[in-house]
């Protein structure tokens, strides 16, 4: 539609009166928008805007307050919280949670398995060993106090630990002659020589998760309806699934035809996936309404600090387990990284790979540099998830590769104090989520929740990253602190670019898509420290209202 068009369309909705943060490429700020057919019409002053007033056209009196885009959630894991609330057991620790020790871990489970048919599965997630009382992990022996009748899977509140009881270990056929996986660990009892319950990363942990049953179509499409009541109450109106395999995406493809998703949704398919859909092998079959949309190739180069996983140059500044020369691990050895990559590189897929430590970093810019030399693609866009312990030459290398990071900011308020006290120490810790240095070096970057890991808090993420504030009153790195405007943007139209969905979404502009969001403050203006306390007072995807309080 040409401006000629648009001047002589009648809207669907006006918002007027308002204080409008469009996040165009002038950060301009407007008082109306109208909206005609689930895209922006017209942004401007309020006189303009209401020439497009119409017989059966609402008007929505802002009354003055903020309206931005919605939300983006630039890396998670959606619809695992409505996954979480539905079907397993909570067992995160203050802020988010109530567990404090091992025993109130076993004490859930035990009343979950009170409720369920031996036999079946018991799931729990989200502990904490650094904030349980013990300071250490549930092993097979605890979760056996919950139940032996019953399978028992715990994952760690990073997900790249679980933790399994004797029936489940049995179930997936677990022994003390089971080879240790590549990129994987199975942790070993020092007294019997058996495995103690404990799984680090995926490629050991599906050893044991793959025997639980994957949830039907009805069971994900009630997690998906819980889920995003949850994400449109925050403002968001993009979410994220980014790990997603053969199962997900065909009930992510049937939520969308049936009109099941409220919120959209940006799915990206495990690498393996990826390439069975370039070979022909998977057929995705999306509707063309833009509610879900296929994302880039995922990846793992390595796993979490805060699980000790977490593939550092330097060792950890607490040893793990008493080796002070431990440094974590990578997924993959750099030469079969480098491979998967450039694959990946030279079939048109833009790839996503979660990196916190810096060694892990380290091999996913050879493999993205590799990459390009032997396959060059201008403007590939690809993305370092986390990047947690980014270092300096490492972001200049981005900025020469066109590469893009996503800040897991929250980093600094949840686990802050104890990267400086336990994972990092002081110097390496002040810098984590390095979201100042990208910022000056002119790199684009996102933030994000990586929900479940913490809960979906667009307003917090943002507080986080602006004031780098810990749990426990301390702030973490005071020159990596970044502007409002920054944060903002890092959500909206920097996140829409990310994954080229800029042109649909990430700012008001006419033609786009209508995602809006209602803010009872305006985060840009307001004190620095207030930016938590701000309400989301309505949702709009696509020009319909989601939430509204």
């Amino acid at each position: 539609m040409d401006e000629s068009d648009r001047r002589g369309t009648n809207a669907d909705i006006l918002y007027v009166n308002g204080n409008i943060h469009t996040m165009d490429g002038a950060d301009s700020v407007a008082r109306a928008v109208a909206v005609a057919g689930g895209r922006i019409l017209a942004v401007g002053d309020e006189a303009e805007v209401r020439g497009h007033a119409g017989p059966g056209t609402e008007i929505v009196d802002l009354g003055g307050r903020t309206m931005t885009p919605g939300f983006i959630d630039a890396h998670g894991h959606f619809p695992e919280s409505g996954n979480t609330r539905l079907y397993r057991v909570d067992v995160t620790s203050p802020p988010v949670g109530r567990t404090e020790s091992i025993d109130d871990v076993v004490e859930a489970l035990r009343r979950k398995a009170e409720r369920t048919p031996p036999g079946e599965w018991v799931v729990g997630c989200g502990y904490d060993d650094t904030l349980l009382r013990e300071k250490r992990h549930p092993t097979r022996h605890d979760l056996d106090r919950a139940s032996t009748e019953h399978p028992i899977w715990l994952t760690h509140v990073s997900y790249h630990l679980g933790v399994a009881n004797g029936l489940a270990l049995r179930r997936a056929g677990i022994t003390a002659e089971t080879p240790q996986p590549p990129g994987g660990v199975i942790r070993i009892d020092r007294t019997d020589g058996a495995p103690d319950g404990v799984f680090e990363e995926p490629a050991a942990m599906f050893l044991v998760s793959d025997h639980i049953p994957e949830p039907t179509l009805e069971q994900d499409l009630a997690a998906i309806a819980e889920a995003a009541r949850e994400y449109a109450g925050r403002g968001v109106t993009t979410a994220q699934n980014a790990f997603s395999d053969k199962r997900m995406i065909r009930h992510f493809v049937e939520a969308a035809k049936l009109g099941r998703l409220p919120i959209r949704l940006l799915f990206l398919p495990v690498w393996e996936v990826a390439l069975e859909i370039s070979r022909g092998d998977f057929e995705v079959g999306l509707p063309d309404d833009g509610m879900a949309v296929l994302g880039p190739a995922k990846m793992f180069a390595d796993g979490s600090i805060q699980g000790y996983t977490g593939y550092l140059s330097r060792p950890y500044h607490v040893p793990f387990d008493g080796d002070e020369d431990y440094r974590g691990y990578p997924i993959y050895e750099r030469d079969r990284l480098t491979a998967i990559v450039g694959e990946l590189h030279r079939a048109g897929w833009q790839i996503a790979i979660h990196g916190n430590g810096d060694a892990a970093i380290d091999d996913i810019l050879h493999a993205y540099r590799s990459a390009q030399a032997g396959h060059a693609r201008p403007d590939a866009r690809h993305v370092i998830v986390h990047a947690q312990m980014a270092r300096d030459d490492q972001l200049e290398a981005m900025k020469e590769l066109g590469v893009t990071p996503s800040f897991f900011s929250l980093h600094t308020y949840y686990w802050g104090d104890r990267h400086r006290d336990i994972f990092m120490g002081p110097e390496r810790a002040a810098r984590i989520s390095p979201a100042r240095g990208a910022a000056d070096r002119g790199i684009r970057f996102t933030i994000h929740c990586d929900t479940p890991v913490v809960p979906m808090t667009p307003l917090l993420l943002m507080w986080a990253a602006v004031n780098r504030i810990s749990t426990g009153g301390s702030v973490i790195g005071a020159e990596q602190r970044i502007t409002p405007r920054e944060a903002l943007r890092a959500q909206t139209i920097d996140a829409a670019w990310q994954y080229f969905l800029d042109d649909e979404i990430g700012s008001i502009e006419p033609g786009k898509r209508a995602d809006l969001v209602v803010l009872s403050d305006d985060p840009l203006a307001c004190p620095p420290e207030a930016i938590r306390d701000i309400e989301v007072l309505r949702t709009v995807v696509g020009g319909r209202t989601v939430h509204a309080s």
